[in-house]
């Protein structure tokens, strides 16, 4: 699965893990990234995504129709 969000768009992040004795080696932050399934009355069936957290919270503010529009927007297949 990939790691980035198809609304908020978040990535994993990178930089150091820095030891006690400042030996730096290379890390990475995963979001929390979660595939969620919707039913969108207006399609008429389930459509998948995608989603951080913070994601799932947009979706819930926004309201399924209004996301799904504006991802088909951007250009994304839904």
């Amino acid at each position: 699965m990939c790691m980035r969000c198809q609304l908020t768009g978040r990535e994993p992040g990178f930089g150091n893990r820095v030891s006690h004795s400042q030996r730096k080696t290379r890390r990475r932050w995963n979001p929390n990234i979660q595939r969620k399934r919707y039913w969108v009355p207006s399609l008429n069936r389930f459509v998948t995504l995608t989603l951080s957290t913070k994601g799932i919270k947009t979706v819930d503010k926004m309201g399924i129709e209004a996301v799904v529009a504006r991802l088909r927007q951007q250009g994304v297949k839904v």
